[in-house]
């Protein structure tokens, strides 16, 4: 009996193995090949080149390097941007009481229940007006996202850090008071230190989350010098271009989790050191 149930788990594992790995072969298999259609796009490739490769980052009709440096430009300064207003926010929520501190809370946490495109409406209506007063801020504009992207990932960012924040013992925060620490040395030589796994995590969810962003960026640019990724390769496939392009569209998908993974791997030592170390000495 327990020959079978371990031969079922290794069934089982083969098979969330195969059905991982069967996209990511099939993509790399439309990055090579020679072809660069979908028709001609099989699991096994018949060939292998490098030329979709080339004529994406060589074609004048999709400025794909363009978009490479927006999207990698706009979710490093996004993420950190965010990471940084959630952690004083929610540094404030969770080591200070002040009056407006619980229908503050609650209110993060209501506005994060409602998708952003809900209201799209006016954001493009106040857009519109920003656009005529501060054109460097308004549509097809890295900036005018920003400001876009930095709303929508406070709140949920801010309650995240805050129920990390509240597991790190107050006494670290009454000794530091004892020895005359002012709340910015507190906050930045004492809790920045212990809760690296929880920056590094939401670091790498907002990194995450703005490089695959589509609806919002689809909405607010439309230049083609300004699209991201996202918005960009999306344009490459959409329509009749499906089938001609899907050999530079699977190519533009390899090169665009590079980032990702480097993001990640970057992350991974204070994730690990973070865990691993100890706050206080029993």
């Amino acid at each position: 009996m327990t020959g079978v149930r371990m031969t079922l788990r290794h069934v089982f594992v083969l098979l969330v193995c195969a059905f991982a790995v069967f996209p990511i072969l099939f993509v790399v298999s439309a990055a090579i090949n020679p072809m660069g259609t979908l028709a001609s796009t099989d699991l096994l490739p018949t060939g292998a080149s490098l030329h979709n490769f080339a004529n994406l980052l060589t074609s004048d009709t999709y400025p794909f390097g363009r978009w490479f440096f927006n999207s990698v430009f706009i979710a490093l300064v996004s993420s950190f941007a965010s990471l940084l207003l959630s952690m004083f926010a929610a540094y404030a929520f969770s080591r200070m009481r002040f009056a407006g501190r619980r229908v503050g809370m609650m209110a993060l946490l209501l506005i994060q229940m409602f998708p952003q495109f809900l209201a799209i409406v006016t954001i493009f209506m106040i857009f519109t007006e920003v656009t005529e007063l501060y054109p460097a801020f308004g549509f097809n504009t890295v900036w005018g996202l920003l400001l876009l992207y930095l709303g929508g990932a406070l709140g949920v960012n801010t309650w995240l850090m805050k129920g990390f924040l509240d597991t790190v013992p107050k006494e670290l925060d009454e000794a530091a008071t004892v020895d005359g620490a002012t709340h910015a040395q507190i906050f930045w030589r004492v809790i920045m230190p212990l809760v690296t796994p929880i920056l590094a995590v939401t670091a790498l969810l907002a990194f995450i989350g703005t490089m695959s962003e589509f609806l919002m960026a689809n909405v607010f640019l439309r230049d083609p010098e300004s699209k991201t990724l996202a918005v960009g390769m999306f344009g490459m496939i959409a329509g009749d271009h499906r089938n001609a392009n899907f050999g530079m569209f699977a190519a533009g998908t390899l090169i665009t989790a590079v980032p990702t993974v480097g993001v990640f791997l970057w992350l991974q030592k204070y994730i690990v050191s973070g865990l691993t170390a100890g706050a206080v000495k029993g």
